[in-house]
């Protein structure tokens, strides 16, 4: 019998699909010791257009793998939205208001950033290269089975076969992977969710939109902030670049030449300049020159899907625009897409580790799903209210400019990523939520300025909440200088590192650091010094913080967390989400909470 000649290999995880989505995972994979490859079918990566808008959540994200200052260092920062509507004398659009862009002062990042999609893909690209993974490309994918022995901790039920698209004569084109797991993050088109027949629920709107990015040279006033224009012959967003440039969000309607063919706009038809002649009569009376060059366009018609389910036996995951399509004019796909992946990463993580139950897995589905069905139901709301009307003598059913203005501050906190709660679920659980009323379980952790004990140093919080695979463990100690809360802590050090405690037990008796990072907080105190609690408390100098006031707004960690002096106990998840709370003599409740989802 001939020896097969077809290359075969074996790995924890393998990702089809270079884009956001696909990116996040293996950025977050890599780093944490995980055997993972990534194909892509494009020969190139994106170097223009696509993407561009990354809201307040995502940079803490971002900040949490180490990526945000890099970001930040390119991107340009969106901090106010002004507003634009017909003047009913002459016909034109005329200034009515500007609002703070992001009205929430729980974020070290309130703003929204742009930066064009291949740049940013590049900061993860230039991440995992770090750690020796680059993107094989240009590779399709041709079969992916799941063996009926998927259920074995070990095994590499999944069965991809993968085509390399440019090969030498005499290579062989083929080759074939054996996977613990596999992502798709392949876009709208997911040929992994068309391989094992996973419906979009949703529907195709009559919206159509064009696009255009751009060097502009104009008169418009607020040609640097964004802004929500809307005219009598159409809506427009204007969203300000990295580099002077501008993207133009346009609208088109039934008397501009855009052909749908089985659902899909027809390009041929109209190009950039068309799109141009249509933004120049939503503008009048400010004009727009023409650019020297166009940076990239497309003409999109606006869907809103989700798909039926997000997993196939728990071994095969399908992510971002592979599973949610919605309009791009509120800056959510990138940020959905990342932000898939960054709930799925940490889950494998602990599975493939041997510390979860397969169960936990359920959980991205459960989480990710519920957020692409809110944000599909804001969209709707989002897109008829943009591309409606303004109310007019001539319009008396359209939306008045108080009432799209007070909508565009209440969306505020839905765009922005902070607003996200998950249900309860095996990792998020509410029973002690009055313990720590400010930390909202299922929520992500508030920006708080806390001191570091050992050398006054201040920190954000959510700088201390590293997305490195690990819980984090907030023990909120109290007042540790007063003799009876010192019991307490003693007591609950105890219970907490105990072998049938959650530590050691989720940890299974290892190195229970390899799981969790325990930092306490101690309320105020002048006098305070890092020795003075337990070694659990402070396994490095650098894990002990108090919350005392700075001249940075510190201080009221307590008050504004809502913890008693009597201490708490606060789980955040790998991916900065509140998991669990209890008081110090519910460590029982803890055990439960990592007994449910551990070995």
């Amino acid at each position: 019998m001939p020896i097969s000649t077809v290359r075969t290999s074996y790995i924890d995880v393998l990702i089809i699909g270079a884009g956001p989505a696909g990116l996040m995972a293996c950025n977050a994979l890599v780093k944490a010791g995980i055997s993972v490859r990534i194909v892509d079918k494009r020969p190139v990566k994106v170097a223009a257009g696509q993407a561009d808008g990354i809201q307040p959540r995502t940079l803490e994200v971002l900040q949490s793998y180490g990526l945000a200052d890099r970001f930040l260092a390119e991107a340009n920062q969106l901090h106010q939205v002004a507003f634009y509507n017909p003047n009913p004398e002459t016909g034109g659009i005329e200034f009515t208001n500007r609002i703070v862009d992001v009205q929430d002062d729980t974020t070290p990042y309130p703003f929204e950033a742009t930066l064009h999609q291949g740049a940013i893909e590049d900061m993860f690209l230039d991440s995992m290269k770090s750690h020796g993974i680059e993107v094989d490309r240009p590779i399709l994918p041709v079969s992916i089975q799941i063996s009926q022995n998927s259920t074995e901790p070990d095994a590499h039920p999944v069965r991809v076969v993968l085509k390399h698209v440019d090969v030498f004569e005499g290579q062989a084109d083929s080759e074939v992977v054996h996977a613990k797991y596999v992502i798709g993050g392949d876009g709208a088109h997911s040929w992994v969710r068309k391989a094992f027949d996973i419906e979009m629920e949703g529907e195709q709107t009559d919206y159509v939109w064009g696009v255009v990015d751009m060097i502009p040279d104009t008169d418009f006033p607020d040609i640097r902030n964004k802004c929500a224009i809307h005219s009598n012959h159409g809506s427009c967003m204007l969203i300000p670049r990295e580099d002077d440039k501008v993207r133009l969000y346009i609208q088109l309607g039934s008397s501009e030449p855009v052909g749908i063919t089985s659902g899909r706009v027809d390009k041929d038809q109209m190009g950039p300049e068309q799109l141009l002649n249509v933004a120049r009569k939503s503008m009048a009376p400010y004009t727009i020159k023409q650019p020297k060059s166009i940076d990239w366009w497309t003409i999109y018609r606006i869907g809103q899907r989700v798909a039926r389910s997000y997993s196939v036996d728990n071994r095969v995951f399908i992510a971002g625009d592979a599973c949610h399509t919605h309009s791009p004019k509120a800056g959510q796909g990138m940020n959905a897409s990342m932000n898939d992946t960054h709930n799925l990463a940490w889950k494998l993580v602990h599975v493939i580790r041997g510390w979860a139950k397969p169960l936990l897995l359920q959980t991205y589905e459960l989480e990710r799903r519920k957020y692409a069905q809110d944000l599909i139901d804001f969209d709707k709301k989002f897109a008829k209210m943009f591309s409606g009307k303004i109310q007019s003598a001539e319009n008396h059913d359209g939306i008045s400019v108080a009432e799209f203005t007070n909508a565009f501050s209440k969306f505020s906190s839905f765009t922005s990523g902070i607003s996200i709660c998950y249900q309860e679920s095996a990792i998020v659980y509410s029973r002690h939520q009055a313990v720590a009323r400010g930390l909202v379980i299922g929520m992500r952790v508030p920006a708080q300025q806390l001191t570091r004990v050992a050398d006054g140093r201040q920190f954000e919080v959510q700088n201390l909440l590293l997305s490195d695979t690990r819980f984090k463990v907030l023990v909120f100690t109290g007042d540790v200088s007063d003799a009876t809360q010192k019991v307490k802590v003693n007591k609950l050090v105890a219970d907490m590192g105990a072998s049938d405690g959650f530590l050691r037990r989720y940890s299974h008796g290892g190195n229970i650091f390899a799981a969790f990072d325990i930092i306490s907080i101690a309320s105020s105190n002048d006098n305070i010094r890092y020795i003075d609690v337990p070694d659990l408390l402070r396994s490095h100098w650098s894990k002990f913080y108090v919350d005392r006031p700075t001249r940075t707004g510190g201080g009221n960690a307590y008050e504004k967390y809502g913890v008693q002096l009597t201490g708490a106990v606060v789980i955040i998840r790998p991916d900065g989400y509140v998991g669990a709370i209890a008081p110090f003599d519910c460590v029982a409740d803890l055990n439960a909470y990592f007994g449910g989802i551990g070995k």
